[in-house]
């Protein structure tokens, strides 16, 4: 395996994608990436190819709620279920943070769970990594702007995907789905 600006890049056995519980056998695989929340996004990376795709969450109005919306558990299991059989999803480990709203702390912790859920759903085998593990494994801050600045840098073909700020989460999920990709490969 070579390295890419420090991140492991190469070929990949397909052993190395069908050994995980509960996965079968496939020609394509695709780890799914997701940084949770409202501003969150979902990757789908293809190894064999090193093609990448990250969306925002589909997010969808509440009716008469404080906050504004929530993600669209339908919409999202539409999403991830047209790009199926999906090797093993990579979620970012999240928790209530210091400071954080009652309110906020609550919206946060329900759009984890539907995230869950339809994981669940659809039986794809979840890791969850800490943000901290991850960005670890990249050098990289907690800066939101580096991990945008690192997709790109790892993904020229796709750097559209993140060119505002705004797709700070998109890159995130990028770079979850890349994490899950070595530690299937079992180089991390």
């Amino acid at each position: 395996m070579g390295r890419r600006d420090g991140i492991l890049s190469g070929t990949y056995a397909l052993d190395a994608f069908t050994d995980v519980p509960g996965c079968q056998p496939m020609t394509r695989p695709c780890i799914l990436g997701i940084d949770p929340g409202i501003s969150g996004a979902v990757a789908f990376y293809y190894p064999l190819t090193d093609i990448i795709d990250a969306q925002d969450v589909p997010l969808i109005s509440r009716l008469k709620a404080k906050a504004s919306q929530e993600i669209d558990a339908v919409t999202l299991t539409k999403m991830i279920r047209s790009l199926m059989p999906i090797t093993a999803a990579f979620v970012e480990s999240v928790h209530s943070m210091p400071k954080q709203g009652v309110a906020s702390s609550f919206v946060f912790g329900e759009s984890f769970g539907v995230i869950k859920g339809v994981l669940a759903a659809l039986e794809i085998p979840v890791y969850f990594v800490s943000p901290q593990r991850w960005k670890k494994f990249y050098g990289i801050s907690a800066d939101k702007e580096a991990a945008r600045a690192l997709a790109i840098r790892l993904w020229p073909q796709h750097s559209e995907m993140f060119k505002l700020k705004k797709h700070h989460g998109r890159a995130e999920a990028a770079l979850i789905a890349y994490y899950g990709r070595g530690v299937l490969n079992k180089q991390i």
